[in-house]
């Protein structure tokens, strides 16, 4: 199975001026844990829900951050021509959740652990209920 199959087309974009409660609430909307964020001048970086939790948790302003102040930088991308084991190698190896898919240069997708778990393990009926 490959990153395309898995893959969530829904890709949210947000500028590094972005509030973190901008980001959060954007983030909720979209139903995504992760927003790709596009900087004119250091390019494309990525803020998750875990950026916000650290950010929050440490007493920050969700209304005085910047998405850009939280924003990791060194990102690395996936192809949709991945194979979901090599997405997860990738992600098991560096410790975080979410790739960013590119295809020619533009995003075109996140995969996450989620995704991947979801293929591999299909949900299952057990006792009249769907687990998974």
């Amino acid at each position: 199975m490959l990153v395309r199959d898995a893959m969530s087309t829904v890709v949210l974009t947000i500028g590094p001026a972005h509030t973190l409660r901008q980001a959060a609430r954007l983030m909720a909307a979209r139903r995504v844990g992760a927003a790709v964020v596009l900087d004119g001048d250091s390019g494309l970086g990525i803020l998750t829900e875990r950026d916000i939790l650290n950010a929050v948790g440490a007493g920050q302003s969700p209304d005085l951050e910047t998405a850009g102040a939280h924003t990791t930088t060194e990102v690395v991308f996936a192809t949709p021509s991945w194979t979901l084991e090599d997405a997860a190698e990738t992600m098991a190896h560096g410790g975080f959740r979410h790739l960013v898919v590119m295809d020619r240069g533009e995003p075109v997708g996140m995969v996450s652990v989620r995704d991947i778990i979801r293929c591999w393990a299909p949900a299952r009926r057990h006792a009249g209920t769907v687990v998974g």
